[in-house]
């Protein structure tokens, strides 16, 4: 199994990437018309949101129909026509599979509401205690994670929203059925994989109330995720040589995680974990208002890269995906220096040991929506959370500042490609409102002598000729430092040091007091920066405002 260390893989979030209908709302072909632009920056697959039919409750993460395509975004003939040219120009397509729940508008779960007993065990369909649900588990998205089904009287677990049925993975006929839709886009031509949340798919045997906590503890890498990836490995991905498989680990540990992705465990080619973006949750609680926690930024970079290296394990690199808020206004200053906070986030995740993902618009240094009011917001998950805070008293001007914060629209913004009314995204009205910003597109980008784009592209070159970002050794010095986020990569007699400022003030990075030679031009190579070269004091290499410098010595 190919680890792929020195590849780049692009995400697109289809609704917001280019639309080409005019009704706003992106579609396949978008992406088609925008090949020579990810060609040119030099990314290797290309990731895409759910683009199967779906009543859209939460953006394609509730699919209807795994095996079409949803006319919302196009034919399966558009779909046939982007794998064959993104080919033709070194790019592979990656679909994302949602096999953790499906919609309740699946013929599946109609089926099973109907009374057919076959398809009713494709679902979890429990009996509540007392008029109660089956446990006390709270959905993802606020709320129970049961519902009632009057008619059958019983309830289906649904850990996101209520249109979001789990399915069940222990009846091996509907695994049969997941596998069967996985063949069948891999002989299309889909050459690689992300599966949604795919370490929540194992359940407990007994379902009980959770009194400590909302219930996850019981279905997080469960019982039988592990036999359960082999054998979806096994029959189908594993089957081709060049597959390329990520799986989105929601809650996850570092143990699992080797083994999701470990090659010899034959799960996975790499795995997403999400704790160094939990760094500005409030004791756990993503709806608050607090500044990231730089110190356990690097303690968990530090923990996971550290493991993963001892143990084999591949993680994918990654700030932003539709998901979460945009990196540079979240751990950048995009206010006062939103290219060179851009350039540097990129440079701190860029060179870690794994696979780097690049989220639509990061490398142009699209920041947070800016909405102002409730109105502006599309994600269920949002308008949800803005009811639960209301309802908890929470001050409306605070809740507003929450969700500019927090909202997942913050990364669903249609794309800027250029300055025009439509932001080169749409002739017609957007989906989803803009981002309330000005001066940043992709077009206003490139047009810079020192864009934030050509920054990208030489960070991917990097990664592409020098073995020590591929599989170097990695080791992260200054741990305690404040400001720095520093960390070397070394590759037989071959070592990158990596130097960045996380905040405004200027700071010293001690080379001797790191047992790293002297700095001479003889020496030290820069790679890559995001200033005007380097400066030297007293043998110290001063870093100014949200500097980046790689050296190679």
């Amino acid at each position: 199994m190919n680890t792929y260390n020195d590849k780049i893989i692009y995400q697109i979030y289809v609704k917001s990437f280019m639309d080409t209908t005019g009704n706003g709302h992106g579609d396949i072909n978008g992406i088609t018309r925008r090949l020579d632009y990810l060609e040119d920056l030099g990314v290797d697959y290309l990731w895409l949101t759910p683009v199967f039919v779906s009543p859209m409750n939460d953006n394609g993460y509730d699919v209807a129909d795994y095996k079409k395509i949803d006319p919302a975004f196009g034919t399966m003939d558009d779909l046939i026509e982007l794998i064959s040219k993104a080919k033709e120009k070194g790019l592979g397509i990656m679909l994302d599979m949602v096999f953790n729940h499906s919609s309740t508008s699946h013929e599946w779960f109609q089926k099973a509401l109907d009374g057919n007993q076959k398809y009713q065990d494709y679902y979890i369909f429990k009996e509540g205690k007392e008029n109660k649900p089956p446990t006390n588990w709270i959905s993802k998205f606020g709320g129970s994670a049961w519902s009632y089904v009057p008619q059958l009287k019983k309830y289906y677990l649904h850990l996101f929203d209520e249109t979001q049925a789990d399915l069940n993975w222990e009846n091996p006929h509907l695994r049969e059925e997941l596998y069967d839709i996985v063949r069948f886009w891999m002989n299309k031509g889909i050459q690689g994989f992300r599966f949604d949340v795919v370490n929540l798919i194992s359940k407990p045997e007994i379902y009980k109330d959770d009194f400590i906590g909302d219930g996850r503890r019981f279905y997080t890498d469960g019982p039988k995720v592990h036999t359960y990836l082999k054998e979806l490995n096994e029959k189908t991905f594993g089957q081709m040589d060049d597959s390329i498989t990520v799986g989105e680990m929601s809650s996850t540990d570092l143990e699992n995680c080797i083994l999701y992705s470990k090659p010899e465990e034959k799960e996975l080619s790499m795995v997403f974990n999400f704790h160094h973006l939990k760094v500005d949750y409030e004791d756990g609680d993503k709806w608050s208002l607090k500044d990231f926690d730089f110190k356990m930024l690097k303690e968990i970079f530090d923990h996971w890269q550290t493991g993963m290296q001892e143990n084999q394990g591949t993680m994918a690199l990654f700030y932003n995906n539709h998901d979460q808020p945009r990196v540079v206004s979240r751990f950048g200053d995009d206010q006062n220096f939103l290219d060179k906070s851009a350039k540097m986030l990129a440079t701190s995740i860029h060179l870690l040991r794994g696979t780097p993902y690049i989220y639509q618009g990061e490398e142009f240094g699209m920041t947070n929506a800016n909405f102002a009011s409730i109105e502006d917001y599309r994600d269920v998950e949002s308008t949800n959370y803005y009811k639960i805070l209301k309802e908890n008293g929470v001050d409306d001007n605070k809740i507003m500042a929450i969700l500019g914060s927090k909202s997942r629209d913050n990364g669903r913004t249609p794309m800027l490609w250029s300055p025009d009314e439509g932001r080169g995204f749409t002739m017609g009205v957007p989906w989803l409102p803009f981002a309330k910003v000005r001066g940043i597109s992709q077009q206003e980008d490139q047009e810079k002598e020192d864009s934030i784009q050509e920054y990208y592209k030489q960070l991917i070159q990097l990664r592409k000729k020098e073995k020590a970002i591929q599989v170097g050794q990695y080791e992260m010095l200054e741990k305690n430092h404040e400001s720095l986020f520093v960390y070397t990569r070394s590759y037989n007699q071959e070592r990158i040091l990596v130097l960045n400022n996380f905040y405004e003030d200027d700071v010293m990075f001690d080379l001797e007091k790191n047992h790293l030679p002297a700095y001479c031009e003889e020496t030290y190579q820069i790679l890559l920066t995001n200033t005007d070269g380097i400066r030297i004091q007293e043998g110290k290499i001063l870093l100014q405002a949200y500097d980046a410098l790689i050296l190679k010595f």
